[in-house]
């Protein structure tokens, strides 16, 4: 094998491992090499397993890079995450491989990419309560998915915390909460309004269960996936969009839900230091973007304002004669 292959192989069965990474992460990084690994065999003519770390130069790896915007439409933040898996290997090579320091240094001098920031998207108060009644409740299935979508909407949790659930991670009674293990590997609390907290008892009274089994299974007990959760969701909001038609122009994906309950914390009055901790945000710079989705707190905030003086004036039409005086 040649350098590539032992250092890429170390990458994930000991640096990852020692990071603890996430699931997540590595399958992520994964489907990085993946698709770099492909890219070079195409354009290079090489087996995988024969390429070198000087096969895989900057301009090189900036040429992949342009292949996942342009050929695979990716947009700028895959693409940023890509760049950032290459970076975390190949600052691991640099321990192991010293003679490719240069080409090393200049792979870590490519910059990540900006990209334009888009107002956020969430649900308005009717359009929540509308996919809420969505579920029919007189069957399980019915059941589990209302008590899913109420805590995704109340909690802001993200779909892998809101699938990674067990039923031991739900507190009742008095300071009803639920724990989860976030992004970053961070375990936090996130209580639960009393409304909410009687569902999931009900919920758990129903199912009954060890500990250890997910809060909300799917049709065979076992997990519910990513995609389970987004097809039953985009089930709802179809059924939905015929009580609030709205809905219908909204892509609507889990993360809707987050940024939801995040947009009522805001409109509640919550500080967003608050709602950064109780969405697991490393700081309060992610929680930004929901200031400027706030339509209604900016109009408040004009309404603050002393108006400039202002009048109308009716425009007329200057006398042809003046005008063509002072024309000469």
């Amino acid at each position: 094998m040649t350098a590539l292959a032992p250092v890429l192989e170390a990458f994930f069965t000991e640096r990852l491992a020692q990071r603890q990474a996430s699931p997540h992460t590595v399958a992520s990084y994964r489907d990085t090499f993946c698709l770099l690994l492909r890219y070079a065999q195409q354009r290079l003519g090489k087996p995988p397993s024969r390429l070198d770390l000087a096969d895989l130069g900057a301009p090189f790896i900036g040429a992949f890079l342009d292949h996942l915007e342009t050929g695979r439409g990716n947009s700028i933040a895959t693409r940023n995450n890509r760049l950032a898996a290459i970076h975390s290997l190949f600052a691991y090579a640099a321990l192991r491989c010293p003679e490719h320091a240069a080409l090393i240094s200049r792979v870590l001098a490519i910059p990540g990419k900006r990209a334009g920031t888009t107002i956020v998207a969430f649900l308005t108060r009717a359009e929540a309560s509308a996919l809420l009644a969505s579920p029919d409740r007189r069957s399980w299935l019915g059941r589990r998915d209302h008590a899913l979508l109420l805590v995704a909407v109340q909690t802001g949790l993200r779909v892998s915390e809101l699938t990674g659930l067990d039923r031991g991670d739900v507190t009742l009674g008095t300071g009803a909460n639920l724990r989860c293990r976030g992004k970053g590997r961070k375990q936090r609390c996130t209580p639960l309004t009393t409304t909410v907290a009687q569902i999931i008892a009900d919920w758990l009274s129903e199912r009954d269960g060890q500990p250890a089994d997910p809060l909300f299974p799917g049709r065979t007990g076992r997990r519910l996936s990513r995609d389970a959760v987004e097809d039953l969701l985009a089930r709802h909001v179809t059924a939905a969009a015929t009580r609030c038609p709205s809905l219908n122009a909204k892509n609507v994906t889990p993360h809707t839900l987050r940024h939801t309950a995040a947009m009522n914390l805001l409109q509640a009055g919550v500080d967003t230091s608050t709602i950064a901790l109780w969405l697991g945000h490393a700081g309060t710079q992610a929680t930004q973007v929901y200031l400027h989705a706030d339509l209604a707190l900016k109009e408040a905030a004009l309404a603050r304002t002393f108006p400039a003086a202002a009048s109308r004036v009716r425009y007329r039409p200057p006398d042809h004669l003046l005008a063509f005086l002072e024309g000469l």
